[in-house]
């Protein structure tokens, strides 16, 4: 199977019209869109170590979660660091898939995972865009003990919590950047929400908005995904090879 052939068939799956207006997702880069796919790393985000990975173990292909290129290059020289990566690989003849808030939004992409994780029930989108997801708790939980469940099972070395003293029950979620759902998630219902970041003036308004609100990590709240864009690879591509890499740099003393 081609590029070309396997980014089609992504798309058919995950279609390019669930990706947000503002986002730069699809096929990033590629030196050929004819070349076979043989072998894929499947990575949340296209770091340097990750490209060298790549490059190092003969991998013709990447699929991301953050866009290798999100904001136009002014220029394809060394200097830059995003035109570097992707000199290093085009002269490897390595292409790049991003999916961002395609995957985000899709059934059984990041979100939906997310709140499979965290335990919820009767899952359903929520706000304008479709993205987040809202869900019921089997039973109500106090929030240090629910936020606690939040750090256990995503990995994450810490959580920041925001409590009106309310249990949890009826749970919205939202992977990465999703300090712009909170007031959706509160018009929606939810008493508590979590997200990878949410921001230190938002959850300071958690009391006076009723809603409690947990702060679990930007990378720990998708970097799940990696696990979907392989079974992906599999689904579609059976004699290709799939691996996940984790980019995770970032880290707490």
């Amino acid at each position: 199977m081609t590029v070309k052939q396997l980014y089609e068939q992504i798309s058919d799956r995950i279609p390019a019209s669930l990706s947000c207006e503002w986002d730069n997702d699809g096929l990033l880069l590629s030196p050929d869109e004819g070349n076979e796919v043989r072998r894929v790393l499947c990575t949340l985000d296209v770091t340097e170590e990750a490209v060298e990975y790549a490059v190092e173990n003969g991998f013709d292909l990447i699929i991301s979660h953050h866009p290798l290129i999100f904001k136009p290059l002014s220029s394809l020289t060394p200097d830059e660091h995003v035109a570097r990566k992707a000199i290093r690989l085009l002269s490897a003849d390595i292409s790049v898939i991003s999916l961002h808030t395609r995957a985000d939004a899709v059934f059984g992409g990041v979100n939906d995972r997310l709140a499979k994780m965290l335990g919820l029930l009767d899952v359903e989108p929520f706000g304008e865009e479709g993205i987040a997801r809202i869900g019921e708790l089997d039973e109500s939980v106090d929030l240090p003990e629910f936020a606690l469940r939040v750090k256990r099972v995503l990995g994450a070395p810490a959580v920041m919590c925001a409590d009106t003293g309310l249990p949890a029950r009826r749970v919205a979620v939202c992977g990465g950047e999703g300090g712009d759902f909170v007031s959706e998630a509160s018009a929606a219902g939810a008493d508590t929400y979590v997200s990878g970041r949410i921001g230190y003036h938002r959850m300071t308004d958690a009391p006076e908005m009723g809603i409690n609100m947990i702060e679990a990590g930007h990378f720990y709240t998708e970097n799940h995904i990696t696990a979907f864009f392989c079974d992906l690879v599999s689904e579609i591509a059976p004699n290709a090879f799939a691996q996940e890499f984790d980019s995770g740099v970032i880290f707490c003393l």
